[in-house]
């Protein structure tokens, strides 16, 4: 069985991004790394090379910066580090330059591929998502985010990152794939705030125009973390590659989880989420068999 890892990432550095960590968490799970590298205002392309391990492999990219909706630009640069990794790969791992994959779930995970590898029906693999918020104690828990993503797909023809590289489909239908019990630690919401609002300014250009941006944001000021709906504490460990930044944290964020700002429909729909396990409408971009 061959595992291909592949991502993308620009302005890694300047924007504060865990990429170093995401790359690291599924090192171990994969026989080479496609690291596909946007022309950097910053030492990007340095930091990538620093991790001086053999099986990543760098290819470099321009971004084309006129796609300014949907966050297309997301998926073509996916699309670059897919169509490089190696062609006898049997399977493909994703992962963002803020997300991380703790190493419990390795053995979880490398069985999986193991087993599916040659069932037909299945074409990708869902894992859970856990997103932290403000700081590296809490997690997001409000119907605004989401819980499951594919991030493992087989190496097939017409496999594409969908959307703003949310997921992926095959010949523009959905995936077949298989839940896994794993997680995947989704690191985009835990920064210095002043970093937090350098890449909010950065990530919306992806979706809207200056104006839009500039009637919302202010580059001079902080992002203000106290204005999420809800909050739930985080009682478990974080992936070993994370311990140093996690360390290093040089900021406060401090809240009470249990004081939720919900209307009265979201705090329905909230609590029937918790009681029962169903998200009502929740938008599904895969098929589970």
């Amino acid at each position: 069985m061959f595992v291909s890892g592949f991502s993308f990432v620009r302005n890694a550095v300047k924007l504060d991004y865990p990429v170093v960590e995401a790359i690291q968490s599924v090192l171990p799970l994969v026989d080479e790394f496609v690291m596909v590298v946007g022309n950097s205002d910053d030492n990007t392309l340095e930091l990538i090379q620093s991790i001086g391990d053999s099986k990543i492999r760098i290819v470099h990219s321009v971004w084309d910066d006129s796609l300014r909706q949907g966050g297309r630009v997301l998926a073509e640069e996916t699309n670059k580090a897919l169509a490089a990794i190696n062609p006898q790969a049997d399977w493909a791992i994703y992962i963002q330059g803020d997300e991380c994959i703790h190493e419990k779930y390795h053995p979880v995970i490398i069985q999986a591929m193991q087993d599916y590898k040659d069932e037909q029906q299945v074409e990708g693999l869902l894992f859970k998502y856990l997103h932290f918020y403000g700081s590296f104690d809490f997690v997001a828990d409000s119907r605004n985010w989401y819980r499951n993503e594919i991030r493992i797909v087989k190496n097939l023809p017409g496999v594409k990152s969908y959307k703003d590289a949310q997921g992926f489909r095959i010949n523009n239908r959905k995936l077949r794939v298989k839940a896994l019990d794993a997680y995947v630690y989704h690191y985009g919401w835990v920064r210095h705030p002043k970093f937090q609002m350098a890449k909010q300014l950065e990530a919306n250009k992806f979706w809207h125009d200056d104006q839009w941006i500039n009637e919302r944001f202010n580059a001079n000021e902080q992002f203000d973390y106290s204005i999420i709906d809800s909050l739930a504490h985080f009682k478990e460990t974080h992936p070993v590659v994370m311990q140093e930044r996690i360390n290093k944290m040089n900021w406060t964020f401090d809240t009470d989880p249990t004081k939720k700002k919900l209307g009265f429909k979201k705090a329905l729909l909230y609590r029937i989420e918790k009681l029962t396990g169903w998200r009502v409408g929740e938008y599904k971009n895969y098929t589970k068999v």
